[in-house]
């Protein structure tokens, strides 16, 4: 949902070319919790799983899932219970303005156009975020929420679905989890809402490489 279809020219003048080597100026305390760039990222003992454009935290009860294109290329990062699952995305952003405003915008049209219905809401820690229901199998309604976090060069989106949008107990987890997030944004140029490149785990990885060694 957080990237425009429409816009198929690429505006080079959007596209982030700053150089590895600039100076990172700050007049701000460095953050106290996350999600956090890697930059900001603390010396903890907390186990992530590199997936390239973010290190992931699973914590206890939790499964990491992994979407894959033909390509084999990941697209989608899930963490799923017994209660519902979220969905995290990264995406580049503009260095000196955030994009959640907007795309917040864009996701309650989205859902309005899908008989869905959306609402902003600032409660928890994560500012404002939007709240409501799409469509789901059978006709019924999936109670869905959206929190976005503007980084450095960086958006990162995650979409709780099922029981984890309306029970903030069962939800703690996963919010959770979401502040150990480390943000990978590299130093590629990338248009605006470009999604930031994923990949699999390198034990993953080397085990599908084998895998299909043996098939051919």
């Amino acid at each position: 949902m957080a990237s425009r279809r429409k816009q198929k020219r690429t505006d080079r003048s959007k596209l982030d070319a700053t150089p590895p080597w600039e100076a990172r100026v700050r007049d701000e305390p460095e953050p106290t919790e996350g999600p956090y760039d890697e930059r900001d990222a603390p010396d903890d003992d907390i186990e992530r799983i590199d997936l390239g454009a973010v290190r992931v935290p699973v914590g206890p009860g939790m499964d990491l899932r992994l979407e894959m294109n033909e390509e084999q290329q990941v697209i989608a990062v899930t963490l799923a219970s017994k209660d519902g699952h979220m969905q995290l995305g990264v995406f580049a952003a503009p260095r000196n303005e955030g994009i959640w405003d907007d795309i917040r915008a864009e996701i309650t049209e989205s859902m309005n156009s899908q008989k869905g219905s959306a609402k902003e809401s600032s409660e928890g820690g994560f500012g404002i975020q939007l709240t409501g229901k799409l469509p789901g199998e059978g006709g019924g309604q999936v109670p869905v929420r959206f929190i976005g976090v503007d980084g450095p060069r960086w958006f990162l989106r995650a979409m709780l679905v099922g029981t984890l949008a309306t029970d903030k107990a069962k939800a703690a987890p996963f919010e959770k989890a979401l502040r150990q997030v480390i943000v990978v944004r590299g130093v590629e140029p990338l248009p605006a809402r470009e999604p930031v490149p994923l990949r699999l785990p390198k034990e993953l990885a080397t085990q599908l490489a084998e895998g299909e060694e043996q098939q051919s």
